[in-house]
């Protein structure tokens, strides 16, 4: 990894901290998990893309990342919902759900489903870990999830998607022949 990667990894580590705020004492076992789940996906997500040598995908990532992030928070600034602990009237869409799906649903994208596998129960167990601490309800976890999902699932574009075009030759016929591969 260059000097640009380093830099890169730090702003997207220094951006996760928006969603990871400083453990409380009181914290539980699965909050500190979920915490550190919700940090780990896109964290690897996003090394995915070093890993395979993709700029094009980093971009992507970036991108989607950044969108997610605005949106989550544009949301929870302007949706006044009560969290069900009462601690504050941020609750509505969960951030830490929304960072989790949205690095699973790129390495679906963008790698294939196979290798997202373990990165979708991870999240699974971020969204429940948010349930279980009363941080968020299930409209909550849910609204994450779909806006973490929707923002990989549109901007992000499949690594080994290919499009064919051969010209068909014989002595009746002249044409095109297009193929386009699906992951």
């Amino acid at each position: 990894m260059n000097g640009k990667g380093y830099a890169s990894l730090l702003l997207l580590s220094s951006s996760l901290m928006v969603v990871n705020p400083t453990y409380a004492s009181n914290s539980t076992g699965i909050e500190k998990a979920g915490d550190i789940i919700a940090i780990a996906i896109p964290t690897i997500a996003y090394g995915s893309t070093y890993y395979m040598n993709d700029k094009s995908g980093r971009q992507q990532f970036y991108q989607a990342f950044g969108t997610n992030l605005a949106v989550t928070y544009a949301l929870k600034a302007t949706i006044d919902k009560e969290r069900p602990n009462g601690s504050d009237n941020k609750s509505f869409p969960s951030s830490h759900t929304s960072v989790a799906f949205q690095g699973a649903s790129f390495i679906h994208k963008r790698y294939g489903l196979k290798y997202s596998i373990p990165a979708y129960i991870g999240a699974g167990l971020v969204a429940y870990s948010r349930l279980e601490t009363d941080e968020h309800d299930a409209v909550d976890v849910l609204a994450g999830a779909a806006l973490g999902i929707a923002s990989s699932m549109y901007l992000t574009k499949s690594y080994n998607d290919q499009l064919y075009i051969a010209p068909s030759l014989a002595p009746d016929y002249y044409g095109l022949s297009v193929h386009y591969q699906f992951k």
